[in-house]
């Protein structure tokens, strides 16, 4: 995967930091005395944090069968699909119509491409969940920032007056750092959708499902923050020191008439710009 950032939250200024597996959250710091701006506050994504619970023995068998390579690029290709999905999912819930041809960004190779067959099945299996949930929409696509973490929630909608927040999956199975993950979302909402009174449900919402007819399946998960914070010690262990840098690079590059410019130093034509160590 290439380096990417790119901004999720214009209004509060968050941007999104991922290279290979790993992924940032950015936020800019007031100092609160001064109210002059000191830079910007990073935290790990919740779904890098889950990626540290203990996978199971049957990861590891599938692993072992199929070969660390093949299995990279089969996630891989899991991923992109999932980002693509993602993606036209949230362009329906603006209200957009999607041909099946669409094209959507292939987050590998930073170009877009039209919608394959299984992904265009994805968003079919949406619509026909969204036909029988009848949801009344709330919000998707939102940046929740936790206490050192953050991620982005696929859907909060309510149905039948019951508030749901929904993490959307392309996966056949709902694994355990699924649950995690929705769960670190949970204890990230704002006040005002986590009411004492009325406290969402959680939820897993696979589409193009193939293990039933309607090929999408909503599953109702307990929450176990509780283990996201132990799956949050495992990741501070094993990354430790591991944050991104910054660096002042020239807007443009010459050999002609231009000395050198040395990259540890601002140049009065240069942008800040952040990457991760990988």
């Amino acid at each position: 995967m290439k380096k990417e950032i790119r901004q999720v939250d214009a209004s509060r200024g968050i941007v999104q930091v991922t290279v290979c597996d790993e992924r940032f959250y950015a936020r800019p710091t007031v100092n609160p005395v001064t109210g002059i701006p000191e830079g910007y506050e990073y935290v790990p994504s919740a779904t890098w944090i889950c990626s540290h619970y203990p996978k199971g023995v049957g990861f590891w068998k599938w692993l072992a069968s199929t070969g660390w390579d093949e299995a990279e690029a089969i996630k891989q290709a899991a991923g992109d699909k999932g980002s693509k999905v993602h993606q036209a999912i949230g362009d329906l819930l603006a209200g957009k119509t999607i041909p099946m041809d669409a094209p959507y960004l292939n987050r590998t190779t930073g170009q877009p491409e039209p919608l394959s067959l299984e992904e265009y099945e994805c968003l079919l299996s949406f619509k026909n969940w969204w036909a029988t949930a009848k949801p009344e929409f709330v919000a998707s696509e939102f940046v929740l920032w936790g206490d050192g973490y953050a991620g982005t929630g696929d859907l909060f909608c309510k149905i039948d007056g019951q508030p749901w927040l929904i993490d959307v999956k392309t996966s056949q199975y709902v694994w355990p750092e699924h649950e995690l993950q929705v769960s670190a979302y949970r204890h990230a909402l704002p006040e005002e959708w986590d009411s004492p009174l009325a406290p969402p449900k959680l939820g897993i919402l696979q589409v193009g499902y193939r293990r039933n007819e309607r090929r999408w399946k909503l599953t109702e998960v307990a929450d176990q923050f509780d283990l996201f914070l132990s799956a949050k010690t495992i990741w501070a262990k094993e990354t430790a020191g591991q944050e991104p840098f910054k660096r002042d690079y020239p807007l443009e590059i010459s050999l002609i008439g231009e000395s050198e410019v040395p990259l540890e130093e601002p140049s009065k034509k240069s942008r800040r710009v952040t990457a991760v160590r990988g």
